[in-house]
């Protein structure tokens, strides 16, 4: 059964995370039994950040020992994520206005990296560096750089603004949410998964509708949906908000409308059935509309 055996690439990718969020405990020790404030100590300690740059250089350098072509560039994708993830640790935790970016740091390199971990348990069949999803598009990139941007002016220019703790905890919350019932759908739907609408049923291809699904018909788009807009109110990003939520909405309109095109292909009158008792989960999205 696909998905019965981790494959070498998911081990690989477990292993480099590791490995890159062990980068974090260099600085924690380095702060260790000194007299000055561990966040002064982490943030400006001249020695940790040697330290962190030699062990990221070492720890590549055993990739490329361990590892060779296709595996190697997944564990080093890994192996970044992790470590954004360990810098987004102790941003979070510096007791400094830049808190709330660590969170969104976490938010995004585990979002990446789950993304592919999944894959590698439920679908092995359909991994490849793709299923990081770090290429989306050149709109998700500019998307990630302009909320960068924002935060940054913003904080500079309007530090009275940045952070709203209250508003920080509901990004999170939603950015938490949005992780789980994303990871949700993925597990539920298992083989039948996959980050590109497929034009032809593959013989194991069956439609899901139980667990999230029976909640809505595309709990993972629910979830990214819901997940991408906590993220810009994390940041209290009020123009990235606003943009995120147009942009997103826009996209997975499209997407679902695409998708549900196939799958009243694939699935004939059950989907059909399922699409009129379940709904999108989407705001003012309905899916593909059938002529009468």
């Amino acid at each position: 059964m696909a998905g019965s055996k981790f494959v070498p690439e998911g081990r690989a990718s477990v292993c480099s995370f590791v490995l890159g969020l062990c980068a974090v405990c260099i600085p924690l020790l380095s702060a260790a039994g000194s007299d000055a404030e561990w966040v002064q100590t982490l943030l400006g300690g001249i020695r940790s950040k040697a330290a962190v740059a030699v062990y990221v250089a070492s720890v590549n350098g055993l990739l490329l020992v361990f590892y060779k072509g296709p595996v190697y560039q997944v564990a080093v994708r890994a192996c970044f994520l992790g470590f954004a993830f360990g810098c987004g640790l102790l941003v979070s935790f510096s007791q400094t206005s830049w808190g709330p970016f660590g969170w969104y740091m976490c938010s995004l390199s585990f979002f990446h990296y789950s993304e592919y971990l999944v894959t590698a348990v439920i679908n092995p069949r359909s991994l490849s560096l793709d299923s990081f999803l770090l290429n989306h598009s050149l709109e998700y990139k500019v998307a990630a750089v302009s909320s960068w941007v924002e935060f940054t002016v913003e904080k500079l220019l309007f530090p009275e603004l940045k952070p709203l703790p209250w508003l920080s905890a509901l990004g999170l919350l939603m950015v938490l949410i949005g992780e789980c019932l994303r990871k949700s759908a993925m597990l539920t739907a298992g083989s039948n998964f996959n980050h590109i609408v497929q034009n032809e049923k593959a013989q194991s291809h069956v439609l899901v509708t139980a667990g999230v699904y029976s909640w809505f018909r595309h709990p993972s788009y629910v979830g990214w949906f819901y997940w991408s807009i906590g993220t810009q109110v994390l940041l209290c990003n009020p123009v990235c908000l606003l943009g995120y939520t147009l942009a997103s909405w826009r996209f997975f309109r499209e997407r679902i409308e695409e998708e549900e095109i196939t799958l009243i292909h694939f699935f004939g009158e059950d989907y059909l059935e399922y699409k009129h008792k379940v709904p999108t989960g989407l705001p003012f999205i309905t899916g593909i509309k059938m002529e009468p």
